[in-house]
């Protein structure tokens, strides 16, 4: 009867968190080394294509941008251009979600 009613040993907390987190890593598919060089050159090739387009970017707005200040008449035409574009594109985007 003693023994009936002695609570039961409560695991340690980081005894059992380290337990569960062995059997989850069993589960894993872990990808083969080709796998892993294959997702490696597309994370590579992504990643510089994406830093040579943000710079081509960033160098047309700065030679933009100077232009308009200092009143370089074609890019101020550019930029006259392109802010109507831009306000007929939100227009005509903005009607079509009515």
């Amino acid at each position: 009867m003693a023994k009936a009613k002695a609570k039961a040993k409560k695991e340690n907390f980081v005894v059992r968190y380290l337990r569960e987190t062995r059997s989850e890593l069993k589960k894993v598919h872990w990808p083969t080394r080709q796998e892993t060089w294959r997702l490696t050159q597309i994370v590579l090739g992504v990643t510089t294509g994406m830093a040579i387009f943000l710079g081509m970017m960033d160098w047309l707005f700065s030679r933009w941008l100077g232009g308009i200040l200092g009143t370089n008449p074609w890019a101020i035409g550019l930029a006259i251009a392109v802010l109507a574009f831009g306000i007929a594109a939100g227009v005509v985007v903005g009607r079509q979600q009515e």
